[in-house]
């Protein structure tokens, strides 16, 4: 149970559509925050026992669930999730009122973010890409980091709601430039996780105490989250939790495809994105992304 203390603002009438492992906290603490929640879920029975948990509304498609909503919030699959939940007669735009703004905290593409963007322009609507950081585990605590692209107005208001469930919510550009920093975040995880694989598989190769060993560089150069996080479970061989790699090669994928249109290059992504298909192939796919320590050992 989460122990948040929620900043006060007005409450806020607000849809969240998504219900997985990261929406559903996220829509909790809305609640708990003081706001006005309707969700929606494509499985009717995970919105109906949210809000008989929660004390909110649950709807039967997303464009009902925004009907009349300041903020509609969603965290869903994939573009083509996004798509779904969006545009069409029963998506969310159809329903939401002039003036009114969509958060995507879908890891989607920033192509699909500028197109949902250009759609909500035409219908008096904000769009807001946010994807966060921080995983389920953030999700619950109300520890997110959010990565914003979009208009500096509708951030500003939409900044202190999302708080609900965050530590940090930051505009960093416009419209795409949300899903483009999550890009960086992947890459700069799958290279390190890489390397801490390797370094661990190493040490215990040369017979090292590694916990002793992670212990002592976990206080210098080397240190940082996932030698923190996930350094300690690696040794033990557990990966039953966290983020998993089929999600994770979903997200590379997403870089490899921009890198492809901007001309950057990624090698070792490319790399260990391919490592990662290596995991899939032995079964991992549901196992946390530090699983990389598993084609070493």
């Amino acid at each position: 149970m989460t122990t948040k203390t929620y900043a006060p603002i007005d409450p806020h009438t607000v849809a969240f559509i998504g219900l997985g492992v990261m929406g559903y906290p996220m829509a909790g603490h809305l609640a708990r925050a003081g706001h006005r929640v309707t969700v929606y879920n494509r499985t009717t029975e995970k919105a109906a026992r949210w809000a008989e948990e929660h004390g909110g509304r649950y709807a039967a498609t997303p464009r009902e669930a925004a009907q009349g909503a300041d903020i509609v919030f969603a965290c869903v699959g994939n573009d083509d999730d996004l798509r779904s939940v969006t545009l069409g007669d029963a998506g969310a735009f159809a329903g939401m009122k002039a003036g009114a703004i969509f958060v995507d905290h879908t890891t989607a593409s920033a192509e699909v973010a500028r197109e949902l963007a250009a759609a909500a322009r035409e219908r008096g609507l904000a769009f807001i890409d946010a994807p966060v950081s921080g995983g389920n585990v953030g999700a619950i605590n109300g520890a997110l980091t959010v990565m914003c692209g979009g208009e500096p107005a509708a951030f500003e208001r939409m900044q202190p709601v999302a708080m609900a469930y965050s530590k940090a919510v930051t505009l960093l550009g416009g419209s795409g430039a949300g899903q483009l920093a999550k890009m960086v975040n992947q890459i700069a995880i799958a290279g390190l996780l890489q390397g801490l694989s390797e370094a661990i598989a190493f040490g215990l190769k040369a017979g090292l105490d590694m916990e002793a060993v992670l212990g002592v560089i976990g206080k210098g150069a080397a240190q940082s989250w996932q030698m923190d996080n996930r350094g300690p479970t690696m040794i033990k061989d557990q990966f039953d939790f966290g983020f998993a790699v089929d999600w994770m090669r979903k997200d590379l994928g997403l870089c490899l495809a921009e890198a492809k249109r901007n001309g950057a290059r990624l090698p070792v992504t490319a790399l260990v994105d391919q490592f990662y298909a290596d995991v899939q192939a032995q079964g991992g796919g549901r196992w946390d992304t530090s699983s990389l320590i598993r084609r070493l050992r």
